[in-house]
């Protein structure tokens, strides 16, 4: 087992209630370890305190990557949230954190 970090760096965003994390493997090799243990699922349960829907991947192979698109309440967006850990930026950090 190793941190996601150790093999992939990741990018977000966020609009209102909608986040984006993409993670990108460093090495085009790794492309398909992310596919096989990046799971929906289980980013789902990684994020499962801070989202209301499933969480939806898109596969990017011409960029070794994956998108992950999170949903959450409208009341948690960062437009409505004071919390700095609200923001897409800081949940790249904690998907970077994940097992693999």
């Amino acid at each position: 087992m190793m941190k996601l970090r150790t093999i992939a760096h990741a990018r977000a965003g966020d609009k209102g209630n909608l986040v984006n994390i993409s993670v990108f493997a460093y090495r085009d090799e790794d492309y398909a370890m992310l596919v096989e243990r990046v799971t929906e699922e289980r980013v789902s349960e990684l994020f499962r305190e801070h989202i209301t829907r499933p969480v939806t991947r898109y596969c990017v192979p011409n960029l070794c990557g994956l998108n992950f698109v999170l949903q959450r309440r409208p009341t948690d967006s960062v437009t409505r949230s004071l919390r700095l850990d609200a923001h897409g930026k800081s949940l790249s950090s904690l998907m970077l954190s994940m097992e693999i």
